[in-house]
């Protein structure tokens, strides 16, 4: 069994004011001579390989199910189904009764002979081979009884309901003032509907586990974002006690929100292997994915703005109608963040729910946001055509004091600066208002913006931090790094904290034995984990700076007067110092630890007090064949306020990927579902089409100062999700700048483009 450890990075960096430098990764190394090991690739004696063979139908149950023939095959060591595999609890109703319980339910595989969604796990495939167990799969005969499926949100928005929540708790509804009202009686107003698509989160790796049971306990080594939501998970699947679960992740390749919650993979590996008494490996296809690990639903959202002449807004409306699993509902927040960018009177923000027959829809980068603003900043710059006003004058006359809806202050909010700053940069001046105005030959160029907003959350989680007889800090927690540079980040924070190089710093992540922590998602994992390190390297020091003064083998014994600072490896107390590994060494041989924890944002009081979000503008230039109505991003810029930027290099890159995603939602993707027989017809990589390096235009990213003390003790706030929020918009009004055709169905591909393009002498 193989452990995966960080490296020393021996850099050449400063000592002090490592938080804020744009540090390489500390795993880089590891990953590109490919050293990191990921959840497939753990090393263990005798381990078995699981295929799993989906449902050929939507809806029914299973009649019959042959495996004769495939069990005779060689190699072949077990099949199971639901008529033999391991008793499990009932998964439950559509709806938990709490929020967390969303996460740590019961997942049960092959209970029942009922088929729920196309590709629906109904048989695994043991073998001494991957190639066998696959194979041996295709062998399989199965007999069903159909059932008619209801797939088509667009014809049943009629049936559409009320949910009790929407994701993490958010109110469904919320209304101020007099909406139907203002809206009518509003001089300016736009009332548009938009169409966003199912999409897939599609990471680089697939969902894949390796389970090894021994005696009544398990490890689990998995790709997951939240180590703790795994473990409760399938501890509630296997009917065992949580702390005979351990999950190990030490690296993941990628996740957008895939992983936070334990799929088909990890439950059926875990079964297997208690069965066999040996370790299992499975691994989705890329196909599997597309039906087995959750998706963005397809939504129809209409926007309803009211403005006087002057550009004021009077009332705004977000309506959205969003597929979901009739066995379990999520409901996406799409419509929340209406509630805190713009300032208006009269308000009113709907969440309502088609039930179809598919597999759970799960959060996808920036849930709710992402979708939202595509829709509400196309609304937004509608609106400003309507009244004449640039885009960007138009937001700025609608920015608040305060939160519209909460009533409170901002804990830091520069939407304005950010705007300013990029419009500035990028040369917003060029834009002409009329659409088609600019040409190069053959090419439409257009220009287009759109603000940006997330939420910034803070998880409940706890660090435990070390420091041995060398000097060594050792930083440990359940936290994952999902490719955003959480290893960097916390090593940067105990450097900084101690005075000490980061070759003097270890952390180690993903495994649940250690401190818990709120895993990777959401945006909150850097400031959440990051703040629970920073209070225990503050908890330790206090344990170190008590010892100094009054050990009796302290060389600084005595030294009550000043208090000790740490500062180039050392202990300085007054014109005296000593060097932190001799001192350790003497007083405390066998080491010191301590920890340190953070509570979740709103058991707070700093966040029941003030609105707290992340805010950016996008900016893009694209053009547009006028003969084939082609689309290319020429450049994009975003400007970002998210209060202290803990690393500049790792956080353009999450900037910068998020910018993709925008092109991608904008521009590209795409899950079809098939209305007849319910299942997602472009399910690879080939024709689920994500951008590529020839789609990406030339990116520019800036940071803009801040320092948010309401936010955390380190000033930051979530980052990873805003570079989506709003980006695929700015595209999008550039199209429509560049053409005049304003396509509300996204994305926006040549057949929409082209019958509206300008006709033009040859």
């Amino acid at each position: 069994m193989t452990e995966t450890t960080i490296p020393e990075n021996r850099s050449s960096e400063t000592e002090t004011g490592l938080v804020g430098q744009p540090i390489a990764r500390v795993d880089g190394s590891l990953k590109v001579t490919g050293h990191a090991t990921y959840a497939y690739e753990h090393a263990v004696n005798g381990a078995a390989y699981g295929y799993i063979l989906g449902a050929a139908i939507a809806k029914g149950r299973i009649v019959e199910i042959d495996s004769s023939e495939a069990e005779k095959m060689p190699g072949v060591l077990h099949i199971m189904t639901h008529r033999n595999a391991p008793a499990q609890p009932e998964f439950g109703p559509a709806v938990t009764p709490t929020v967390p319980e969303v996460f740590t339910r019961a997942r049960p595989m092959l209970n029942s002979d009922r088929v729920r969604f196309y590709d629906e796990p109904i048989a695994l495939v043991v073998a001494e081979t991957f190639e066998t167990a696959r194979a041996a799969a295709g062998l399989i005969r199965v007999r069903y009884e159909e059932e008619r499926g209801a797939f088509d949100l667009s014809a049943r928005i009629a049936d559409a309901y009320t949910p009790r929540r929407t994701n993490a708790g958010f109110e469904t509804d919320n209304e101020i003032g007099d909406f139907g009202g203002a809206f009518a009686a509003a001089p300016v107003k736009v009332d548009a509907t938009y169409r966003t698509p199912y999409e897939h989160h599609n990471p680089m790796e697939p969902h894949a586990t390796l389970a090894v049971w021994s005696g009544d306990e398990v490890t689990i080594y998995t790709s997951a974002q939240t180590l703790a939501n795994f473990q409760a998970g399938l501890a509630s699947t296997l009917g065992i006690p949580r702390e005979r679960v351990r999950i190990v992740s030490p690296f993941i390749g990628g996740g957008f929100g895939s992983k936070l919650i334990v799929h088909a993979d990890g439950v059926l590996a875990a079964l297997a292997a208690r069965v066999l008494r040996r370790p299992v490996k499975v691994a989705l296809t890329r196909q599997q994915m597309f039906a087995n690990a959750g998706y963005r639903a397809e939504m129809v959202q209409q926007v309803r703005l009211g403005a006087d002449r002057d550009g004021r807004l009077t009332s705004i409306g977000h309506d959205v109608w969003s597929a979901t699993s009739g066995f379990e509902e999520f409901c996406e927040q799409t419509a929340v963040f209406t509630r805190s960018l713009y300032a208006a009177p009269n308000r009113l923000t709907r969440h309502r729910l088609v039930p179809v027959d598919l597999n759970r829809g799960e959060w996808m980068r920036s849930p709710g946001e992402a979708p939202g603003m595509l829709a509400f900043e196309c609304a937004m710059d509608e609106l400003a055509e309507r009244l004449g006003l640039d885009p960007i004058e138009l937001r700025i006359r609608n920015e608040p004091t305060e939160d519209p809806e909460r009533g409170v202050p901002f804990s830091s909010r520069n939407l304005v600066a950010c705007m300013r700053e990029g419009a500035r940069r990028f040369g917003w001046e060029r834009r002409k208002p009329t659409p088609g105005s600019i040409r190069e030959g053959r090419k439409l160029i257009g220009y287009g913006m759109a603000a940006a907003i997330r939420p910034n959350y803070i998880g409940a989680g706890t660090a435990r931090v070390a420091i041995d007889a060398t000097g060594r800090v050792t930083a440990r927690l359940d936290m994952t790094d999902i490719g955003t540079g959480t290893y960097t980040i916390l090593t940067q924070i105990a450097a900084e904290s101690f005075r000490v190089p980061t070759a003097a710093v270890k952390v180690e992540l993903g495994d649940s034995r250690f401190p818990r922590t709120a895993g990777s998602g959401g945006s909150w994992g850097a400031a959440s984990a990051g703040s629970a390190l920073h209070h225990a390297c503050n908890a330790l020091k206090e344990r170190i700076m008590e010892a100094a003064r009054s050990s009796d083998r302290s060389p600084l014994r005595g030294a009550n007067d000043v208090a000790p600072i740490f500062v180039g490896g050392e202990i300085r107390v007054g014109g005296r110092s000593v060097g932190l590994a001799d001192f350790i060494g003497r007083i405390a041989p066998d080491g010191m630890e301590a920890i340190g924890t953070v509570a979740a944002a709103r058991d707070t009081e700093s966040y029941r007090a003030y609105s707290q979000h992340s805010y950016g503008a996008h900016f893009a230039e694209v053009t547009v064949d006028s003969d084939t109505g082609e689309i290319r991003t020429r450049r994009m810029l975003s400007v970002i306020g998210a209060g202290r930027i803990l690393n500049p290099k790792t956080a353009r890159s999450q900037i910068l990927g998020g910018m993709t995603w925008g092109i991608g939602a904008a521009l590209m993707e795409e899950t079809v579902l098939d209305p007849r027989y319910g299942h997602f017809v472009n399910h690879d990589l080939a024709e689920y089409h994500v951008p590529v390096n020839g789609d990406v235009a030339d990116m520019e990213v800036v940071f803009l100062e801040e320092y948010d003390d309401k936010a955390n003790p380190l000033g930051a706030k979530g980052l990873g999700e805003l570079g989506v929020c709003g980006a695929g918009a700015a595209i999008a009004n550039a199209v429509y700048n560049a053409t005049g055709v304003r396509v509300r169905e996204f994305p926006i591909t040549l057949d929409k483009v082209l019958p509206g393009l300008p006709v033009t002498a040859i």
